[in-house]
């Protein structure tokens, strides 16, 4: 497996040794670990798996077939299993990681990712109060239960239970207690994604070309329906995954004059359901049309 294609890992200065310690003791005790490589994110997916060529692991949101023995699929590649944790193909990834982290929801838990002083405050009056465990900004607070993970349910706090990981940062202080109704109505009260109303595209057919070939409906549709599918199913990487899914429907369609206002907030809503803020859209969108000279 490589784990980054585009980056070559380096080894970190903190032993690879304690992070398979880490993660060892992580799985005896129940919480499925996985690593981390430089900036805190999983490693990338295998050649079998990239692009979810494999179709996905069964645990999945679409569940697929993938039995990868390798650390593919971020979060879903988190497992109790001693015997893969301690694999060749892990000890490799041990080897260039750089943290530790876990799956919260596979665990049973949820975590409530307090990011400043002010979400902490928040959490005080609002939550009741559970093991914390400190952050670099902020705090997580620990529940017994699980529940749908939400981004951004409110400023400066995310919620990490199913379909996500979180850092392993300690075993905290202070007694767990169960998940209470106000967290899960956080994710039940998110507020729909806004759709943005950018411009459409407007750039001329070049001389010669003639009229667009894709203002076929079926066609064009089609297009958009799977550029939606590919950042729906991303499972790592989102933020690369919609830039380069902008980037593929604008060398395509960007010069013909075809995309409508209706297309491009397609898009963003399926960015921004996976997390994506409306500020990170429009900078990848118009990253996408510089990249091309659009």
């Amino acid at each position: 497996m490589t784990p980054d294609r585009k980056t070559p890992p380096t080894r970190t200065t903190t032993p690879a040794r304690d992070h398979l310690r880490t993660a060892l003791q992580l799985a005896a005790s129940g919480v499925p670990p996985l690593p981390l490589r430089a900036g805190k994110v999983p490693f990338g997916n295998c050649r079998r798996c990239a692009d979810n060529a494999c179709g996905g692991r069964p645990n999945m949101k679409s569940a697929g077939p993938c039995v990868c023995p390798g650390p593919c699929h971020a979060w879903a590649a988190a497992t109790t299993d001693l015997d893969v944790i301690n694999s060749g193909i892990w000890r490799r990834a041990w080897l260039c990681a750089s943290a530790v982290a876990y799956h919260p929801g596979g665990a049973g838990l949820t975590v409530v990712d307090l990011d400043n002083a002010d979400a902490i405050a928040w959490a005080r009056k609002n939550l009741p109060v559970t093991r914390t465990v400190p952050t670099t900004r902020g705090e997580h607070w620990l529940y017994l239960g699980r529940m749908q993970s939400a981004n951004a349910v409110r400023p400066g706090v995310d919620i990490k239970s199913t379909m996500a990981y979180a850092r392993w940062l300690g075993f905290g202080t202070g007694t767990m207690a169960p998940l209470p109704d106000a967290v899960r109505a956080l994710a039940v009260s998110k507020p729909s994604p806004v759709q943005p109303a950018p411009q459409a595209i407007t750039v001329p057919a070049r001389a010669g070309e003639g009229a667009c070939p894709h203002r076929t409906p079926t066609y064009l549709d089609r297009g958009i329906a799977m550029a939606e599918q590919r950042i729906t199913e991303a499972t790592n990487g989102v933020h690369s995954t919609v830039y380069r899914t902008f980037l593929a429907v604008l060398s395509t369609h960007g010069r013909c004059g075809c995309l409508t206002e209706d297309h491009i907030a397609r898009l963003f809503t399926a960015a921004q359901t996976k997390g994506e803020s409306p500020r990170h859209c429009t900078d990848a969108w118009t990253n996408a049309r510089a990249k091309l000279g659009l």
